[in-house]
């Protein structure tokens, strides 16, 4: 069943619409600054707002009917490539401000040859950006969304009260978070009980050696329920606010320390050889940076492994503030 009539402002379709419409100027906003380089914050905005509207996209998806150049899956696509060139430039950023100026002379000499390399890989993956933002995949989501805008069709569900449905947009993407695995990297269980692990660097770097990838996709899960989170912060109070303001720090806290594994994994693929043999000073403290960012992760580590923290995380999903309609 497909609507194009306006919707309440209680509804389900119509803060799908305000979400989709906020987003995506957002994402538009800056694409011209983005396509003459001038800035890396306009590219992070960018590919922000492209985050974000796929989320929205995602989110709303049993309320709206939307064109099929601006489904999730072609504004993923869009994303991906924004995003080979946003992590060249944290890379970039992160070896030229926090790491190159307290290596040894020598040290300095031999990363200077592998950021030329790395300029390169940036010169090559912008031009990718360019011609992403030029063809017609990215017009044609640009011109279909504008057009939806300006007449929005929806599904059935869209007539649904927004209150009634929020817990049932939000639970599967919470609960699929709580059941993640990256959750019981460090955890011991005795007797029923568990207890979070106090690990030396040593055994941090081990563990990283064994399970990075599956910390990494924890960082995943919890930006999509922060960015879920985000676009109904209206209908909750300080509770609710608490918790993506955790969120964030989780995805923070993590992406700190995916930062640090895969600048270290990009150096050797530069190098063709062990990262400690040729940059030693640099190999340490990109050990001692995941050490640092580990024990931050504890404290939130501990907290949302308690069951009274997810029982109270999942009860404020249920109740959403009533919104009056205009």
């Amino acid at each position: 069943m497909k609507l194009e009539k306006a919707m309440p402002t209680n509804t389900l379709g119509y803060w799908a619409t305000i979400a989709v419409q906020k987003h995506f100027e957002k994402t538009i906003k800056y694409e011209q600054d983005v396509l003459e380089d001038r800035d890396p914050e306009a590219l992070h905005q960018m590919r922000v707002g492209m985050r974000r509207l796929r989320s929205a996209v995602k989110g709303f998806a049993p309320a709206l009917h939307l064109p099929k150049a601006a489904r999730e899956k072609q504004i993923g696509k869009i994303s991906r490539s924004l995003g080979m060139l946003r992590d060249l430039d944290v890379l970039l950023e992160a070896i030229e401000t926090r790491y190159q100026p307290a290596l040894p002379k020598k040290e300095k000499a031999t990363l200077k040859k592998a950021l030329e390399l790395l300029a390169e890989e940036r010169r090559h993956a912008f031009r990718v950006v360019s011609s992403t933002l030029k063809e017609n995949r990215y017009l044609s989501f640009k011109e279909k969304l504008s057009a939806w805008l300006e007449n929005p069709r929806y599904e059935a569900m869209a007539q649904f009260p927004i209150q009634e449905v929020l817990p049932d947009l939000l639970l599967p993407e919470v609960s699929t978070l709580f059941l993640h695995p990256g959750w019981t990297i460090g955890v011991n269980w005795k007797d029923g009980k568990m207890e979070i692990e106090n690990l030396s660097p040593e055994a941090v770097e081990k563990k990283f050696a064994k399970q990075g990838e599956v910390l990494h996709d924890l960082r995943k899960q919890v930006k999509r329920v922060r960015y879920q989170m985000n676009l109904f912060t209206e209908f909750y109070g300080s509770a609710f606010a608490e918790y993506v303001d955790d969120m964030k720090s989780i995805q923070d806290i993590l992406g700190n320390m995916q930062d640090s594994v895969v600048l270290a994994e990009t150096l050797t693929d530069v190098f063709q050889s062990n990262l400690a043999k040729q940059l030693p000073t640099l190999a340490e403290k990109l050990g001692e940076t995941r050490y640092e960012f580990w024990l931050n992760w504890q404290p939130l580590h501990q907290k949302y492994m308690k069951a009274e923290t997810r029982t109270a995380f999942r009860a404020e999903l249920l109740h959403p503030i009533p919104v009056v309609e205009e």
